[in-house]
């Protein structure tokens, strides 16, 4: 006697990938364009082929559950395979070159995934990826150095759009207390940038003495220096890890302004792998594929 097996097939992977994304069913199933019920169906369908459950529901969302995190890579390689295939096929695949500048620092690996995705689908397309410190980046676009970049700004101007926003908040260690501190040590960014202005704008405001004990061009090294208990600093609140905390209210410190992660391109027209590009990180953004927590630059001036 034959014995029918069932398949995985991209549906039902689309399908679990949506939800996984979306944190519950009922969000999930918009972002496909489908009923709660028929979404529904799909996830018990896949979850009788794999015989156990890909999620764990908790209140009105679910997470992946250890099969689910097992499953997740294997569906985003398999859709990502078939996308690209059949756009070499169908003889709609984008070609071209194209300049990129993303940020070197905490967002790196997860603007890496997007850039990994990204030549995964488009593999016809030529990246030229610049990873340093943002601060060149507006002028590198200005000057045609660069196509399309990823930067962190206070005030987005013409032509930057914003990805993400950050508000920044006063951090100190977990495990030290600077209430009797004075002079107050702060640790800053140790180029011109509006990080920096802002931190200082907000010492000064504050009205009591400080020093500067701790200098670094990345937000990494303010970080490392605020958890090690050397300092207060002044980062996005999407840093903070186990190590760090919010300043407490006694501190004294006023509100401080946020930060706006931006996308913007050089004015030249539009190419093919610049227009996928720019469609590829906003919908990791928009998604949340590309996030979690962000703190994803160092600051631009």
């Amino acid at each position: 006697m034959e014995i029918q097996m069932d398949n995985l097939d991209s549906d039902l992977l689309r399908t679990f990938l949506a939800v996984a994304r979306a944190g519950s069913v009922t969000d999930g199933a918009a972002q496909i364009h489908r009923s709660q019920s028929a979404t529904s169906i799909q996830i018990k369908r896949l979850e009788g082929i794999l015989g156990q459950p890909v999620f764990d529901r908790h209140g009105r969302g679910v997470i992946l559950s250890e099969a689910g995190r097992k499953l997740l890579p294997v569906a985003q390689e398999v859709t990502t395979r078939l996308d690209a295939a059949l756009r070499v096929l169908s003889q709609t695949a984008v070609t071209g070159t194209l300049r990129l500048g993303v940020p070197d620092d905490h967002g790196r690996a997860r603007l890496s995934e997007i850039i990994a995705t990204f030549t995964r689908q488009h593999p016809q397309v030529e990246l030229d990826v610049t990873c340093a410190l943002s601060t060149g980046f507006p002028e590198a676009l200005q000057k045609g150095r660069l196509d399309l970049a990823i930067y962190e700004v206070q005030h987005p101007g013409p032509g930057e759009e914003v990805l993400f926003e950050d508000p920044t908040v006063w951090v100190q260690s977990a495990h030290r207390t600077f209430a009797q501190a004075s002079p107050l040590p702060v640790a800053l960014f140790d180029h011109a940038c509006w990080w920096r202005d802002a931190a200082l704008t907000s010492m000064d405001q504050r009205g009591q003495p400080y020093r500067i004990v701790y200098s670094s061009q990345s937000v990494s090294g303010v970080c490392a220096a605020v958890e090690a208990g050397i300092a207060v600093g002044l980062l996005g609140r999407s840093s903070l890890g186990p190590g760090l905390k919010v300043v407490p209210p006694e501190l004294g410190f006023g509100p401080t302004p946020a930060s706006k992660l931006v996308l913007a391109e050089h004015a030249s027209d539009a190419s093919p792998p610049r227009t996928a590009m720019k469609a590829a990180i906003r919908h990791a953004f928009q998604s949340g594929t590309a996030l979690g927590p962000v703190r994803a630059t160092a600051p631009a001036g």
